[in-house]
């Protein structure tokens, strides 16, 4: 009803605003599109009641998925950027009925995170969090500022809901990333994800990932390892015993000598994130290693380079060319490797589940699967703002219909 009445009231305004921003979605770069909703008071009072499948989504799938990107998270900022607004947006968005949820030490609103690679450089993480998130995971950040992959180096498979990128972790480097969260940290918990270098040799990998660490561990709850990605060349090679085990060791050292100095009660819990392309034998070693290293939890799973099942055609999927395909596709296998997790190590080793998460039944079927909380990302660039309220409402009457107490009482149940 809102909605209605301000249109109503500005609507010879609304029209001519309209057909203003048609013109500069189609004719101009993004940058100028956040000039133009910054400027313009009647979208400015509309745009955040607008439906988002119905009219927000068309209008950013007429840019570039990158642009549109870019787009999103700056008006997002801009919105939400005054505290009021803020806590009156983030009051509309509850929606988890059962209370805090305990895990690596933390204690998060609800299950349901936003996944590392939307907000890259931390500036729009205090917003981000107002739209129902019980966590959110800024970057990947690496050591120093890095413009990543050639453009274009983002595409939408529309008909599989899916993604192809090969950003290549472009980012503002870990001591920017630091700042910016200072300077606008979330209302829930806050996980930093850590990459290599590109200009840095694999050999080189340790005193990389080290530097970023370091930078960001007053601002983190939990810090990622991102040894998973496809996009930064040999970065998988990471995923081996030996070199995954020195990584580990060596952050952990570290982990110790910065919370003794800094007088924390605990260290920062360290997880590691996987690709789904693994061998249940590379898996297994990754767990060893896991354990013996104390890892805190296993984010399961990355992107993936296989290009099976698709409905897109072969001609379109080929154009895009290579990256890490995110999205429904992935679903199914992220869910495998989470439920293998799970029954390795016996429901001892916490994992966020990631990949493919889009409704509540697909959060259902990962915490089914031994996930003790869900991540998505390309849920929500399809799926919109009010996803996490959506999954957290849903999860609820699910976890009341089918007899469970908590989400603890559910995680793995079907393994």
């Amino acid at each position: 009803m809102h909605i209605a009445f301000l249109l109503l009231e500005n609507l010879d305004a609304w029209e001519t605003a309209a057909a203003d921003l048609r013109t500069v979605l189609y004719e101009t770069r993004s940058e100028k599109a956040i000039d133009f909703l910054r400027s313009n008071a009647t979208i400015r009072r509309v745009c955040p009641f607008m439906n988002y499948r119905s009219f927000l989504r068309p209008i950013l799938f007429r840019l570039s998925p990158e642009a549109a990107h870019e787009l999103a998270l700056s008006s997002l900022s801009f919105f939400l950027g005054a505290a009021p607004i803020r806590k009156a947006v983030a009051a509309r968005h509850r929606g988890w009925p059962l209370g805090a949820i305990k895990c690596f030490g933390l204690e998060f609103a609800n299950p349901i995170g936003l996944a590392a690679g939307f907000d890259k450089n931390g500036t729009a993480a205090e917003s981000l969090a107002a739209l129902g998130f019980g966590f959110i995971e800024v970057g990947t950040v690496t050591s120093e500022p890095q413009s990543g992959n050639e453009k274009p180096r983002l595409f939408r498979l529309r008909s599989d809901h899916a993604l192809i990128n090969r950003l290549g972790f472009n980012n503002c480097g870990a001591a920017q990333l630091a700042d910016n969260v200072r300077r606008h940290r979330p209302d829930c918990v806050l996980g930093v994800n850590i990459g290599k270098s590109r200009r840095v040799a694999i050999a080189d990998a340790i005193p990389d990932y080290l530097a970023s660490f370091t930078a960001v561990y007053d601002v983190a709850d939990y810090i990622a390892i991102n040894i998973s990605s496809p996009n930064t060349p040999n970065l998988r090679e990471l995923q081996r015993r030996e070199p995954l085990a020195e990584l580990l060791r060596a952050l952990q050292e570290r982990n110790d000598v910065l919370a003794q100095d800094k007088s924390l009660q605990q260290k920062r819990p360290l997880l590691v994130k996987i690709a789904p392309d693994l061998s249940e034998g590379d898996l297994e070693a990754i767990i060893e290693v896991a354990l013996h290293a104390d890892v805190a939890g296993i984010i399961a799973t990355n992107t993936t380079v296989s290009r099976d099942n698709l409905r897109a055609s072969t001609a379109k999927v080929q154009a895009c060319g290579e990256g890490g395909l995110s999205g429904a596709p992935l679903r199914s296998r992220s869910t495998e490797i989470i439920s293998l997790i799970h029954r390795l190590t016996q429901g001892q080793l916490p994992i966020i589940g990631v990949g493919g998460v889009f409704t509540a039944g697909d959060a259902w079927e990962k915490i089914c699967a031994g996930a003790s909380l869900v991540q998505l990302y390309t849920g929500f660039i399809y799926e919109g703002p009010n996803v996490a309220k959506k999954i957290n409402e849903g999860l609820g009457d699910i976890l009341r219909r089918e007899g469970f107490k908590s989400l603890d009482d559910a995680k793995g149940c079907k393994v």
